[in-house]
């Protein structure tokens, strides 16, 4: 084979690699999915540090034969080498137990500065090692199997030059830190917005989605708690972004979360609803004889009901919308799957998934 020919034939196995890898029909080695999630386990989820963690953490063991990883929702960063641990942080009694479970623990970590300040933090080489290693630190504090980085305030921006230094300072951070982390054997996850309708425009996917061994797409937040009343997450919406994310980033390092939670709008009020999870939503649905609706056009069901002369628009997540929403990802070839979050579900939740 002469010199032309073998640089048409490599360039040629390249292209079929990239596309094979985008699709997710060929896993590279060094890629490959470790731990519980080889034997079959596609779901992730996340543990709150509020409300009953005692039964999130049993939750969790209860379903363990789904779930790959558990993200405790511990710590929160504000600075270049601060990490703060919330209530209950960092407890061994629930990282033993979920290990014994085969469950891996990749604890969470949000930021609190806000675009200007990270960008700052992530365009200066020296601060960023600094934080990096503060990160790594805390891997270390405990037997942790990685780290989930969840740095949102910075996102949520309108503003182009500071959404700009935040896309390009988001990747020199993640990228030096998921290089530390597998030469420590440990995982590299981050958690965005779905990029779609004009959000995540922070977060570049294609090359995130290189460094990281999980992405995870936030799937739910469509309406929310400062805006009108509406569904939490549509069909048409998963079929949105998950198009564009399975355009930049390789399927099997996909994760979309699904809500397990609501809100409780009053009509005509906009930026003040109230959060419901599942087992709250129903037990209020009830005790108000509201009637259930299912909105096939989203997947989601609702109800309203009357509270001291308000007219109040509650909508939420269930089993039976998750179940109209998975194919959406069977479509696009994503297996993964996130809770947000252990506690608050419907117990149809766990069912849906394992006949999906």
């Amino acid at each position: 084979m002469d010199h032309a020919s073998g640089t048409r034939a490599r360039t040629g196995l390249a292209l079929l690699l990239t596309v094979a890898l985008l699709s997710g029909l060929w896993v590279p080695a060094h890629a490959a999915p470790k731990g519980p999630r080889s034997s079959g386990r596609t779901g992730s989820a996340w543990l709150p540090y509020w409300g009953d963690v005692d039964a999130a953490y049993r939750d969790a063991v209860r379903h363990a034969s789904q779930l790959h990883t558990v993200s405790p929702f511990w710590y929160e960063t504000s600075g270049d080498t601060t990490v703060k641990g919330h209530q209950g942080a960092g407890r061994h009694d629930i990282i033993d137990g979920l290990h014994d479970a085969g469950i891996e623990v990749v604890p969470t970590v949000t930021e609190t500065l806000g675009a200007r300040k990270m960008a700052a933090l992530m365009h200066d080489p020296q601060r960023r090692q600094d934080h990096v290693d503060t990160l790594l630190d805390l891997v270390d504090s405990r037997s942790y199997d990685g780290l989930d980085l969840d740095y949102e305030a910075m996102a949520l921006t309108g503003d182009r030059e500071d959404r700009d230094r935040v896309r390009t300072g988001y990747n020199k951070l993640v990228k030096e830190l998921c290089a530390r982390l597998h030469d420590l054997d440990k995982q590299c996850v981050v958690t965005v917005l779905a990029r779609v309708r004009g959000s995540g425009q922070a977060f570049d996917y294609e090359r995130l989605g290189g460094y990281v061994d999980r992405f995870r797409i936030m799937g739910y937040d469509l309406h929310w708690s400062g805006g009108d009343a509406g569904p939490l997450s549509a069909r048409d919406w998963y079929e949105e972004f998950l198009r564009y994310a399975t355009g930049t980033v390789p399927r099997h390092k996909i994760e979309v979360a699904f809500p397990g939670y609501g809100w409780d709008w009053v009509s005509g009020v906009t930026g003040h609803a109230a959060h419901l999870t599942w087992k709250e939503a129903e037990a209020l649905r009830e005790r108000e004889d509201a009637e259930y609706r299912f909105d096939k056009v989203s997947g989601t069901p609702h109800f309203t009901y009357r509270k001291d002369g308000a007219e109040h628009e509650v909508w939420y997540q269930d089993g039976r919308g998750v179940r109209a929403q998975l194919p959406l990802l069977r479509k696009y070839g994503v297996r993964g799957t996130g809770l947000w979050a252990l506690g608050f579900e419907d117990p149809e939740f766990w069912s849906a998934l394992r006949d999906a």
